[in-house]
């Protein structure tokens, strides 16, 4: 899907340079992977303590 943006130039030249990808459209495709992701993990992290405990799970099974 063609998009036509306004990106500030010298932040995209920081990013594809601490990235080492090779163009300028993998970074982007990168950084916004890695945005999404953020957020999910940060909607996971909400639910921390607001789920019920499962009494009956042994971790230390898992462990075998």
């Amino acid at each position: 899907m063609p998009t036509n943006l306004s990106i500030d130039d010298q932040l995209l030249n920081e990013a594809v340079k601490i990235s080492g990808l090779r163009t300028k459209k993998d970074t982007v495709n990168q950084a916004l992977k890695e945005f999404v992701d953020r957020r999910r993990q940060l909607e996971i992290i909400a639910l921390f303590g607001k789920l019920p405990a499962d009494d009956g799970y042994d971790y230390k099974a898992g462990r075998k």
